[in-house]
């Protein structure tokens, strides 16, 4: 028989509570975030991470919609004729998972450690080691949805039309997975603000902001509801997709500034982040995108 223990065991150290308590009268009331086994399931030898089953949520959510985008307007068509089928959708997950692997690991290699990754190559095949970047993801997936087009023989913006808005959950699944793991905490919050949170995985003992519950709600959740909402009517081709590059980049861009730089990087011109610079150009091709989506019906009448 296979034993099997389900973990959601809570962590408080002694000390950091201590600490903690002792802000706590200093500053005011602040939440201490709790350090959770990230073995969520042990089976004999095999351990289930919370972060992988953050990953197969995401997977599931991708599907579940993509199944429902096929009972829209502007794809119903396809369904029925059965040129769109459960197995484009399997194809689809396919294609996007390895783009976001490998892109993510490659832009994260070049965006946030290209000095350190040119000294020692080897390392970008590491990826246990952690370090991704959801931009370098993005464009994964653009290439990897380029040739599924092209295999598909579709418009590339068609494709990337019709992910879009799949996409919002999984990165509210991942976000939510980083909360678990007690990673990309926030700055320092105003110990008054009621949800101040303390950190010990960071290694001070400051309020800080739950940067991954804002990136949570606002690209995770309410891009989805927007994107959801507008594309459930028949748009120009590549308006889906350039709203989502506005929408996500616009989001990111503002969590950035409740959000922890990164130590090696710091703040860059302007006092922004690498991510909210990573932003700029994402939300400008969006609006571009969008303008020539309508553009291009307008001349087409």
């Amino acid at each position: 028989m296979i034993r099997y223990v389900v973990k959601l065991t809570v962590y408080f150290d002694p000390q950091v509570l201590g600490v903690a308590q002792a802000q706590e009268r200093h500053n005011g009331v602040m939440l201490l975030h709790p350090t959770i086994d990230p073995v969520a399931l042990q089976l004999g030898p095999l351990a289930i991470h919370w972060y992988g089953l953050t990953y197969l949520a995401a997977f599931a959510l991708f599907v579940g919609l993509a199944r429902l985008r096929l009972r829209q307007p502007a794809y119903v068509s396809f369904a029925q004729d059965g040129t769109w089928t459960q197995q484009h959708i399997e194809d689809l997950l396919f294609y996007g998972v390895l783009g976001v692997v490998l892109g993510g690991r490659i832009g994260y290699c070049l965006f946030y450690k290209p000095l350190y990754y040119l000294e020692h190559p080897l390392e970008v095949l590491a990826v246990w080691q952690g370090g991704m970047s959801f931009h370098g993801g993005m464009l994964g997936v653009f290439v990897a949805m380029a040739v599924f087009a092209w295999q598909q023989k579709r418009p590339w913006l068609w494709v990337t039309d019709f992910i879009a808005p799949c996409v919002p959950t999984g990165l509210a699944s991942g976000r939510v997975g980083n909360f678990i793991n007690g990673e990309l905490w926030g700055r320092a919050a105003d110990p008054d603000l009621p949800w101040a949170m303390v950190f010990p995985q960071s290694g001070t003992f400051i309020g800080r902001h739950p940067s991954q519950i804002y990136q949570f709600l606002g690209e995770g959740v309410l891009l989805f509801v927007v994107l959801w909402l507008y594309a459930r009517k028949p748009r120009p081709l590549g308006a889906v997709s350039g709203v989502f590059m506005m929408g996500y980049g616009s989001m990111r861009f503002m969590a950035e500034y409740f959000r922890e730089p990164d130590a090696h990087l710091g703040l860059l011109a302007l006092g922004m982040s690498m991510g909210q610079w990573l932003c700029v150009p994402m939300v400008a091709v969006g609006v571009w995108l969008w303008l020539w989506s309508h553009r291009s019906v307008v001349n087409s009448n």
